[in-house]
């Protein structure tokens, strides 16, 4: 059976495990097979731009977001906003009295970017990042990871199913080919990459 959808993904993981009573729990599986995935997939599909203003100096965090690429003001002239732990913006705050002027720091704070200097006035920004793949349910069938590596979505999802299982002999089994499949998925970003500057990063387990 090809896996090209959602469902017939959940028909070859119970076909894998010779159970026909796991139609309930299947879907569990997958979704620990995803969170897996947002934790450790960095793959040039992710790449996501956004524009945004910069005139306060705590905004929203893209629903979407993982991890940022590069951030940068594009109001004349352009420059760079740094990574910058919570503790260091604070520092910086404190040393200058909280000055507001054009941002050059950013950091992520409950859910939300904080920049440092507090704008003075209105930017204009553009934001690169990781931004999460999208989950598989009965609305949504399919996405790009399923599309291009379904044996990747299927022996993380069966790796997800040992211990449920009780199954611990099988773990091996499925790491194995999980690893094999992270593989495939590399030599595909590096294929890409050869053509142009993408770049990638799976960490297995």
């Amino acid at each position: 059976m090809s896996i090209t959808t959602y469902a017939t993904l959940k028909s070859t993981i119970a076909d894998y495990l010779n159970r026909s009573d796991l139609t309930s729990i299947i879907p569990t599986f997958i979704s620990l097979a995803e969170a897996n995935f947002q934790r450790n997939v960095r793959h040039w599909r992710m790449h996501k731009r956004v524009s945004s203003n910069l005139e306060t100096e705590f905004s929203a965090v893209p629903s979407d977001y993982l991890e940022a690429i590069r951030w940068h003001v594009t109001t004349a002239p352009p420059s760079v906003i740094e990574y910058a732990s919570p503790v260091e913006i604070m520092n910086a705050k404190t040393a200058s009295g909280d000055t507001a002027g054009r941002p050059t720091l950013f950091s992520v704070v409950n859910s939300e970017f904080q920049v440092y200097p507090t704008p003075n006035q209105t930017y204009t920004s553009e934001l690169l990042y990781y931004s999460k793949i999208p989950i598989l349910s009965d609305s949504n069938t399919s996405n790009w990871l399923l599309e291009d590596h379904p044996d990747l979505y299927l022996y993380a999802s069966l790796q997800a199913s040992a211990p449920y299982l009780m199954q611990d002999e099988r773990i091996t089994l499925w790491n194995e080919l999980y690893l094999s499949a992270t593989q495939n998925l590399i030599a595909s970003s590096e294929t890409a990459r050869s053509s142009g500057s993408l770049r990638m990063r799976v960490t297995t387990y």
